[in-house]
């Protein structure tokens, strides 16, 4: 599909992964409408930290994802669709799971919905290596076991699973991009990355986390950005699930050790019993298997293993590190 003439609407795009795709967008000369959850302060999230060139030449749109006649507005007059909005922090499903149904089930389904209406040409729906649990076998690839360890995941099971009904049902032009753990500039402290890296920055010794033994498959933004635009432009990926990884698997503990070596700094990790997901919910292992991403939107990435891991961790840092960023960031706390 080629993107230009095409006005595209990424929902979430206040967010830590929305920002970024919509801020790429608008600078590869593409028509955006960005939906921004709707508050009081007209508040756009991370994109009032864009550059004004790209606010410029972005329309906004302020509504809940929650409300299907919003949503159907919003998405008027637009081709295609971008599908980022969502409850993702793992720790707050446990306690509020309504909110995950109505936010990333209900949210949704209100695309398809409208979608289906409209006749979009084209939506991508965002899923997340969540939804495979505890590897039963590596590398992951899209053929893996679906698991609910989580409320967070097992809505996002289900959001993924309407999406493929619409499309099997009323042939809705639905593509699935499964991002792995997805890090870079702007992230919630509620991620372990900006977790240890705040903590780290702020002058802290002893580093406050939960289990350090689990792996995990980290990719850049850099490189997930560029997957959420191929997977759009791709006609191929239509009614596919794509998982998109670095095929590099290292642990939490591995992990903040190279953390601390780029900061040159010497830590020790606490455990904190508070940040500890209950046993069998603990995702032990997670690694992408990304064959089908190169094979059928010729995506790959570009921070891959363990230097582009480094690289990128540099990056973060370096975005941390800088004390406007670093004040808007609460690293004494537990972020759930």
């Amino acid at each position: 599909m080629d993107l230009k003439n095409k006005i595209i609407l990424v929902t979430g795009a206040d967010g830590f992964i929305g920002s970024h795709v919509t801020e790429e967008l608008v600078r590869n000369g593409y028509k955006v409408r960005a939906f921004v959850f709707y508050n009081s302060f007209n508040a756009r999230g991370w994109l009032d930290q864009a550059p004004q060139d790209i606010q410029d030449n972005l329309e906004v749109f302020a509504g809940d994802i929650q409300d299907p006649h919003g949503v159907s507005k919003a998405m008027q007059g637009c081709n295609v669709i971008i599908h980022l909005a969502a409850l993702v922090a793992i720790p707050y499903s446990y306690h509020s799971p309504d909110s995950y149904v109505e936010t990333n089930i209900k949210g949704t389904l209100n695309v398809l919905q409208a979608a289906r209406h409209l006749d979009t040409e084209k939506v991508v729906i965002t899923s997340t290596s969540e939804v495979y649990g505890t590897a039963q076998y590596v590398p992951i690839d899209e053929e893996h076991p679906l698991q609910g360890q989580s409320p967070y995941s097992a809505t996002k099971i289900a959001a993924d699973q309407l999406a493929i009904a619409f499309h099997n049902s009323f042939d809705t032009p639905v593509a699935i991009i499964r991002p792995f753990n997805t890090y870079g500039p702007r992230q919630s402290a509620r991620a372990v990355i900006p977790t240890v890296i705040t903590q780290i920055a702020a002058g802290q010794k002893k580093i406050k986390l939960g289990n350090i033994h689990p792996t995990r498959d980290f990719n850049y933004i850099k490189d997930i950005v560029k997957g959420f635009i191929a997977v759009t432009q791709s006609d191929a990926s239509i009614g596919e699930v794509i998982n998109v990884g670095s095929n590099y698997e290292i642990s939490i503990g591995e992990m903040v050790e190279l953390i601390a070596e780029i900061m040159q700094e010497k830590v020790e990790v606490q455990t904190d019993q508070e940040r500890l997901r209950p046993e069998k919910s603990e995702v032990e292992r997670l690694w992408a298997d990304n064959t089908k991403a190169r094979n059928f939107i010729g995506w790959e990435p570009e921070y891959a293993g363990y230097e582009g891991l480094k690289l990128g961790l540099t990056e973060t840092i370096n975005w941390f590190s800088n004390i406007d960023n670093l004040k808007k960031y609460r690293n004494n706390i537990y972020n759930l």
